[in-house]
């Protein structure tokens, strides 16, 4: 492709009469010798950096071998077209776009494989053009969901579904739309979410075969679906949630919170899922609809209960116990409150009360976060012990918290090595201390508290006193 030059002539008359007159031969079925003439004409035209007219040549061009059904004819002409030397860049956009308007017409017409064999020259052509990233970007699009179909087949053998979905996910990963000026923000968005959809799905196969391996052999087999997780967390990184904020773009919002949900529960990120799910509940026309709104709320009771305790969760729970809509559904108002009040929290009775309505529910019918849910309610209730008692016999923690010596002294580990509480174990004494020993600083940092308290108050006193004899003298005066 030449640079672009100062048109040196005008071939409008001479293209506005040879056009008809090739169409006219084309018909007739003598398609070489009008595609001759044509390219006779377009030789010049393009030397002449006649933009206009070259554009409108090689379009003719194609649309006789298109007429002409003559596909391999139409993919020659393509590759010939865009090789020609000095070939103007726009001539190559314009026929490039006009090839891909015409995929859906052949595939619906021709079939798979004709259809196939244009996507693949428009490919070819334009790749590493960056003035036809975005066309390429949309005809890759269409050849992963082709691709992807092919994996969703019925009749596809595991390995041939796999190889499939494969060949989807490799096809648009190699797009990195994000960095396309020519593109519009609202389609890039499209493409990265596509792409993460893409890649959940090929890691849940992987996932799924490592699994069937691990029950079959009893190891776990290689090529499990971890790096594909991490690249569609990478390409969750890529997308501006403050553009999807925008009304124009609620779809686009929903879709994407729907998928870092599914990446942040293959994480077991409860806090994350519940903070998606609050994204989630914010939308309007989530708001609006009475059901949909229910269930976002349902939802982020049920992760903002099940995330590990932190500051940040226990800013989040607090924050929806007052909130009043939560208020309306009675049964997760209490479950929320059992939380935030300093109380204990047996768990038979949680089971006896919430079990029969939270294990028919999607997030609870899950063995695991049922269990993820029991060890919330145990560290909770050691989180209170540890407030009331400065120390407690163990066998009486372990009566408190209805597990056995064993897991009780597991749970207290596993929180004191994440700091969330302060304990020691004396297993000869069996006793549990919750009080950590004052180091010689701290006590000598309460002293000097006290004391400046304690002189504050006296020069308050006797600032009072002041006051109190000094209007006395005013009075006898």
């Amino acid at each position: 492709m030449a640079e672009v030059k100062k048109q040196e002539k005008d071939f409008s008359p001479e293209v506005d009469t040879l056009i008809p007159e090739a169409t006219g031969l084309g018909k007739a079925g003598k398609l070489s010798e009008a595609l001759e003439k044509l390219f006779a004409l377009e030789k010049q035209t393009r030397n002449a950096s006649d933009l206009s007219s070259t554009t409108r040549l090689a379009k003719a061009i194609l649309d006789l071998c298109y007429e002409a059904r003559d596909y391999t004819q139409l993919n020659a002409t393509i590759h010939l077209l865009s090789k020609k030397h000095g070939q103007l860049k726009g001539v190559i956009q314009a026929f490039v776009e006009q090839a891909v308007g015409w995929l859906p017409e052949i595939r619906r017409r021709e079939g798979d494989q004709i259809w196939l064999e244009l996507a693949e020259t428009l490919r070819t052509v334009t790749e590493g053009k960056i003035f036809l990233e975005t066309p390429r970007a949309r005809v890759t699009l269409v050849l992963s969901q082709y691709h992807e179909a092919l994996a969703k087949q019925p009749t596809a053998s595991p390995s041939s579904s796999k190889e499939s979905l494969q060949t989807a996910c490799d096809l648009l990963s190699d797009l990195q739309v994000e960095t396309y000026s020519s593109m519009e923000r609202r389609e890039k968005t499209e493409f990265i979410l596509e792409q993460i959809r893409l890649m959940i799905a090929l890691a849940r196969l992987k996932d799924a075969e490592v699994t069937k391996t691990k029950g079959k052999e009893g190891k776990i087999g290689l090529g499990d679906g971890e790096p594909e997780w991490v690249k569609a967390r990478v390409g969750g990184r890529k997308i501006n949630e403050t553009f999807l904020k925008e009304e124009e773009n609620e779809d686009l919002k929903l879709k994407f919170y729907e998928l870092m949900i599914q990446l942040a529960l293959h994480r077991s990120a409860y806090l994350d899922v519940a903070k998606h799910y609050e994204k989630v509940w914010d939308t309007p026309s989530i708001k609006e609809d009475e059901g949909k709104n229910r269930a976002a709320l349902e939802h982020i009771v049920y992760y903002v209960v099940l995330a590990p305790h932190d500051n940040e969760q226990s800013d989040m729970l607090h924050h929806l116990f007052v909130n009043p809509a939560l208020e309306k559904l009675e049964l997760h108002y209490n479950l929320v409150k059992s939380f935030v009040t300093r109380e204990l929290m047996r768990w038979p009775g949680i089971e006896a009360l919430y079990g029969p309505f939270l294990r028919v529910t999607p997030v609870f019918s899950v063995a695991k976060q049922w269990e993820d849910l029991h060890t919330r309610v145990i560290e909770h209730n050691i989180r209170v012990v540890a407030y009331y008692y400065t120390r407690i016999t163990l066998s009486r923690l372990t009566t408190l918290l209805d597990l056995t010596p064993q897991q009780t002294e597991e749970t207290l580990a596993r929180l004191v090595v994440s700091k969330t509480i302060w304990a020691r174990i004396d297993r000869p004494a069996g006793i549990v201390n919750f009080k950590s020993k004052r180091t010689t600083e701290d006590v000598m940092n309460d002293w000097s508290s006290d004391m400046q308290r304690l002189l504050g108050l006296a020069e308050k006193t006797w600032m009072g006193m002041n006051a109190a004899l000094a209007a006395q003298s005013r009075v006898k005066a």
